[in-house]
């Protein structure tokens, strides 16, 4: 995807997704006002798994969660996340992902601020 739209991500997502996360693909349907994000997460070997020998062993289950809308439009992101295989362990290992807000499919961002908005029940 265009760097400039990659940077353009910045001002919309939260922080941790777009410094893990390359976007891949964009959907707008304006009869349905819903935009989906397509991310991916880039392949870079967590820190903590800087030492071990890893192999890149594809994706988990891709993940549809709700955020903030854009200008009208419903935003769904999709997140692919990367799992990598221990060759000392022969475990597989991934990154520590925090993102979405317990007991919702939203970001914790989103969730936030729906909470203070009164705008989300059961917050």
């Amino acid at each position: 995807m265009d760097q400039s739209l990659n940077s353009l991500l910045y001002l919309v997502l939260p922080e941790s997704l777009c410094k893990y996360f390359e976007l891949t693909k964009v959907v707008k349907d304006d009869k349905s006002e819903i935009m989906d994000l397509y991310l991916q997460e880039i392949n870079e070997i967590p820190g903590e798994y800087s030492n071990a020998r890893l192999s890149s062993k594809g994706f988990f289950e891709e993940v549809t969660i709700q955020d903030f809308p854009i200008r009208g439009y419903r935003v769904f992101l999709h997140i692919k996340r990367r799992r990598w295989l221990n060759e000392d362990t022969s475990q597989v290992v991934f990154r520590n992902w925090d993102v979405i807000a317990k007991g919702t499919r939203i970001t914790k961002e989103f969730a936030a601020f729906l909470k203070e908005s009164g705008g989300y029940p059961g917050f």
